[in-house]
């Protein structure tokens, strides 16, 4: 399989095969593909796996701290990968690579969370932070809280992002009302908001194209 996989690849191995190789290096001398097939089927992909949080595959059985450590340092390291394309050109020009870094980071999250992406005056990324966590379908966000980290990453613009479990990317009159909030709020301080970006498990809503921004 390692054969496999160094000369082919990724598109050379199953889903199954590829987390069987993390978990081959990690649990040495001991058969693990049961292991990789039972994770794939307990949450749903290979992707769910690695995005799972750690405390819950320590708790899926078979899996000790340095087989979670393994499996999460994947995901680490993609999501990296992802961080530094999305950064490589103006975030509106990239906006692929971007979107690509939102939906791996976001996607499988089972708590909304509410993240803030900076931009300078060339619409370059100059940093993301997650301003709050939630709950499963809420999460608090403070118009100063927004505008006093704008101003500390001395961004002259903003995207704002956040995440619905329930999949559905819909905005909510919450959502609407909230944005319309933060963009007076930044207008005030001449930080424009490019878009609010909703991330689902299956795709993505921006309020610029629905017409709400």
């Amino acid at each position: 399989m390692r054969e496999r996989f160094l000369k082919g690849g990724a598109d050379a191995l199953a889903d199954y095969e590829l987390l069987e190789l993390i978990l081959m290096l990690a649990i040495p001398r001991r058969d693990v593909k049961p292991l990789a097939k039972n994770l794939i089927e307990q949450f749903g992909g290979y992707a769910a796996v690695l995005s799972t949080d750690s405390q819950i595959l320590l708790k899926a059985g078979g899996l000790g701290e340095t087989a979670v450590a393994a499996i999460k340092s994947v995901q680490a390291s993609a999501l990296f990968l992802a961080r530094s394309q999305a950064k490589e050109k103006p975030v509106l020009s990239n906006w692929n690579a971007v979107a690509g870094y939102l939906q791996s980071t976001m996607a499988s999250l089972v708590r909304e969370q509410f993240r803030l992406l900076f931009l300078d005056k060339q619409n370059r990324l100059l940093a993301d932070e997650i301003l709050s966590d939630g709950t499963l379908d809420h999460t608090p966000v403070y118009p100063r809280e927004v505008v006093r980290r704008a101003l500390a990453n001395n961004a002259s613009a903003l995207i704002l992002v956040h995440n619905h479990p329930s999949g559905d990317v819909s905005p909510s009159k919450a959502d609407i009302t909230m944005t319309k909030e933060l963009k007076e709020a930044c207008n005030k301080i001449g930080i424009e908001i490019h878009d609010h970006i909703i991330v689902g498990s299956t795709g993505q809503a921006s309020f610029r194209d629905l017409g709400l921004l």
